[in-house]
């Protein structure tokens, strides 16, 4: 992993086309080292999320070029490599899934996705407001927190319309995007064992998905023959 950190490292600093144009064979070595991770890791969450077998690294890694033209940012490449293994569907779908972020000095392992309808959104929070014992004892376990620090994204200013303010658990259903996260350091990501480390994080990840996940699908399959788009 430290070639793609080496790669993104220098392309941040050279962000244009001619510089990518000359360095594509860095490029091509990097996306190859990323996509071996992509696999192991697709293959260590298949032992213990059995839908994650069916994906492929397309599923479940992005192109590096970004789409400008709605953008006042014109640098045409991303800055990080991304991996979302989302079982069984990919990252085109936008339930809960394992998201490894590769970006020097700001890397993180996640669980959980972003940009859901407000809809969707609301019966997340209802899902928790109403199994609030299920939900703390994923979230609050010694196990979880050892793995994820941070808890949700995109927080609401105050409580949620519908849901009495004076809940004492009112913090667990603010969040805008479901997602628990570690920031990790670079030097973690590119140690030798990085996917046996982990693996910790993904089997503590699997319990917060898979509480989202039934919320998610049950509306899906109550309001649309559809499945959501993905937007990472």
């Amino acid at each position: 992993m430290k070639q793609v950190y080496q790669f993104i490292s220098e392309l941040t600093a050279n962000n244009n086309r001619e510089w990518f144009a000359a360095h594509k064979d860095e490029y091509n070595k990097a996306t190859a080292t990323f996509h071996s991770f992509a696999q192991r890791m697709i293959d260590m969450i298949a032992t213990f999320d059995s839908a994650a077998a069916h994906l492929s690294v397309k599923d479940c890694t992005y192109r590096i070029y970004r789409d400008v033209r709605f953008s006042a940012d014109k640098r045409p490449y991303k800055i990080h490599m991304g991996l979302f293994i989302n079982p069984p569907y990919g990252k085109r779908i936008n339930t809960c899934g394992y998201y490894i972020h590769i970006e020097p000095g700001h890397s993180m392992i996640c669980a959980g996705t972003i940009g859901l309808e407000s809809k969707v959104i609301k019966a997340i929070r209802q899902a928790i407001f109403d199994n609030i014992d299920e939900y703390r004892a994923i979230v609050e376990s010694q196990e979880f927190k050892g793995c994820f620090s941070c808890l949700g994204d995109n927080f609401l200013k105050t409580a949620p319309k519908g849901f009495p303010k004076d809940w004492e658990h009112i913090d667990y259903i603010r969040p805008r995007d479901f997602i628990a996260y570690q920031p990790v350091d670079d030097d973690f990501l590119c140690s030798d064992d990085i996917v046996e480390k982990l693996k910790k994080y993904c089997i503590q990840a699997k319990r917060f998905n898979d509480f989202i996940n039934f919320t998610i699908e049950d509306f899906i399959e109550g309001t649309s023959s559809e499945p959501l788009p993905h937007i990472y």
